[in-house]
């Protein structure tokens, strides 16, 4: 069961796709989309330091310039991409605000979890 952002969210399959109207929710598992979003906006790829387990990553984020990221610790795009398609992950982001302005919002949604 998707989460209540999932269900509402435009979804967008390629780099040609993009909000009709500002403040849209929107969804995708396309790493071309999610690369493109993060580096207009300046982001790294990252992780939160002490969440990884068996090795592998664990909670996924991006280091946006000048937002305080140095709990943050950067990884390649290749590690984000592989943990991201191992857990069926779906980005849902915006690309404005409401108002227009350039928007930093995201967030992973995990359609496998109960609790979305």
């Amino acid at each position: 069961m998707a989460s209540r952002s999932l269900q509402y969210a435009k979804r967008i399959e390629s780099l040609d796709e993009h909000e009709e109207h500002p403040g849209q929710t929107l969804a995708t598992r396309n790493h071309e989309v999610i690369k493109r979003w993060a580096e207009e906006r300046g982001a790294k790829p990252a992780a939160v330091p002490g969440t990884e387990h068996d090795g592998h990553l664990g909670v996924l984020r991006f280091d946006f310039p000048g937002y305080g990221g140095q709990e943050l610790k950067h990884v390649s795009w290749d590690e984000w991409f592989k943990t991201f398609d191992a857990r069926n992950l779906t980005f849902i982001y915006q690309e404005h605000t409401k108002d227009g302005k350039e928007s930093n919002f995201f967030q992973l949604d995990n359609p496998d979890r109960e609790d979305g």
